[in-house]
């Protein structure tokens, strides 16, 4: 055998990823305010792209070849009844031809959702105590404003006084003093130092801070341990009048300033409309969650016009075929999600009627098979998606849950709506019922659960055992 160079020919099979493909699989899992950012950058480097206002009328840009029109989508596309069979619509189809979102045929008109349950006004714990104290000048003023940034998330104040007064230059009295001001404040309980000062401030401001409130806040570790003998004696009360004080510490929020939040809010906007019209279940997509992206046709062709070398066409070449990716994979991704929901709609229908209690284990791979799609692509469609309905606004990821076996059905129940039925049974229950006992009120409902497994789910819901819930009971004096 000869040694020296030589050519070779080999034949192999690759699977190659385009850079575009790439970026259309990425939107998939983006969720709408992401997407917008995408559109937002690729608006600012692309000439030909446009967001259409809303004085365009039937002025419309096409997203694919300048010659093509897209056809009418049919209302199978957003609609199916009880009876149907499988969905009428190809994606691989339809999805590229269909000018943009807003093409899609929508709901019935005058049936809107009411959006204001959705409202959120964000507003940090700093702002809200600084609106109070707005004229509050001079040095108190200044110090107050100090304390104010200097407090937690939860409203207290772990800074030292002593730390405030050497970095504001001012005797450690004045800030005791401005202390009380920022502690007189709303929420009741910020400014507080520890939880029992916490507890007593929110008892003062609602005028139910005597003596035996105060012994019982000054000895939280003996009500922790359920030592209610030792508390009777402490405080000087009866077994009715420890109950009653139990009872209103038990309503104080701990942690005040929690429900503000620091972060600015995330403004969740529903992708999809589920409703059920006259024609069966109804799925559009929120024409509001997007901003409709066209191609300037016309501004293309000017430019066209005066492209005269090589490199001016090649960039024009280049820039219009990203524009019209761009408003293909927009249509592709709507498309998609649609199309997931619908199949989502009518594997989950008891859901939508009957609410957490009907609704049914369901996989990302059943959902996949039904529509024709990998398993990866409906974990992309299903992230970080939601959907409104007459039920409330839920992820789309919402709907997958594993299963456990029911008596009343070979599919077996959801994991959800086991835990709904867990929840229900332990809010309503009259005599504290043990693991033991919720797996025999469960089995009579039809699920056919292991101890261990309620157990589980018991404490992934953030619900103490059988011994816990009485000691609580017994705290609150039931």
């Amino acid at each position: 055998m000869g040694l020296g160079p030589r050519l070779d020919i080999r034949q192999s099979q690759q699977l190659v990823m385009t850079q575009q493909l790439q970026q259309a699989i990425k939107l998939l899992a983006l969720s709408s305010l992401e997407v917008e950012t995408v559109i937002a950058e690729e608006l600012a480097k692309n000439p030909l792209l446009e967001v259409e206002r809303d004085d365009r009328g039937e002025d419309r840009a096409d997203p694919g070849d300048a010659g093509d029109e897209a056809p009418d989508v049919d209302d199978s596309l957003d609609h199916f009844g009880d009876g149907d069979g499988a969905l009428d619509y190809d994606s691989n189809e339809a999805a590229f031809e269909t000018d943009s979102v807003a093409d899609l045929p929508m709901a019935e008109a005058g049936e809107a959702f009411d959006f204001d349950r959705l409202e959120y006004r964000a507003h940090s714990l700093a702002e809200h105590l600084s609106d109070q104290v707005v004229g509050l000048g001079g040095e108190a003023g200044r110090i107050v404003e100090a304390i104010i940034l200097e407090l937690r998330d939860t409203g207290y104040l772990e800074t030292p006084l002593e730390i405030i007064a050497m970095s504001l230059e001012v005797s450690v009295e004045a800030v005791e003093a401005a202390l009380g001001v920022v502690q007189s404040l709303e929420p009741a309980g910020v400014g507080a130092r520890d939880l029992a000062e916490c507890l007593a401030l929110q008892a003062k401001a609602a005028d139910r801070y005597d003596p035996a409130m105060a012994r019982l806040i000054e000895n939280l570790g003996l009500l922790a341990k359920g030592r209610m003998n030792d508390l009777r004696r402490i405080c000087g009360v009866d077994e009715e009048d420890l109950a009653d004080m139990v009872r209103e510490l038990r309503g104080y929020d701990p942690k005040p300033g929690c429900i503000f939040s620091e972060r600015p809010a995330e403004d969740i906007t529903p992708d999809v409309f589920v409703r059920e019209t006259k024609k069966g279940w109804s799925v559009e997509l929120n024409p509001d969650a997007l901003p409709r992206v066209l191609v300037n046709r016309q501004y293309h062709a000017e430019l066209k016009a005066g492209a005269e070398d090589k490199d001016s066409k090649a960039w024009l070449a280049d820039h219009l075929a990203s524009a019209n990716w761009l408003v293909k994979a927009l249509d592709q991704r709507a498309q998609t999600i649609v199309k997931t929901v619908m199949e989502i709609v009518k594997q989950q229908e008891g859901f939508f009627r009957e609410g957490v209690g009907a609704l049914k284990p369901l996989t990302l791979a059943t959902v996949a098979e039904a529509i024709d799609m990998h398993e990866s692509t409906v974990s992309r469609v299903t992230t970080n998606k939601y959907l409104i309905c007459d039920r409330g606004m839920f992820e789309l990821k919402y709907f997958f849950s594993s299963g456990v076996a029911a008596a009343d059905s070979d599919e077996g129940a959801s994991a959800v709506a086991v835990k709904a039925a867990i929840k229900k049974l332990i809010d309503e229950e009259d005599k504290i019922l043990s693991d033991d006992a919720l797996v025999k009120a469960l089995k009579d409902q039809g699920y056919d659960l292991a101890r261990r497994t309620v157990a589980k789910y018991r404490e992934a819901m953030g619900i103490g055992s059988s011994v816990q819930r009485r000691r609580q009971r017994k705290m609150a004096g039931g």
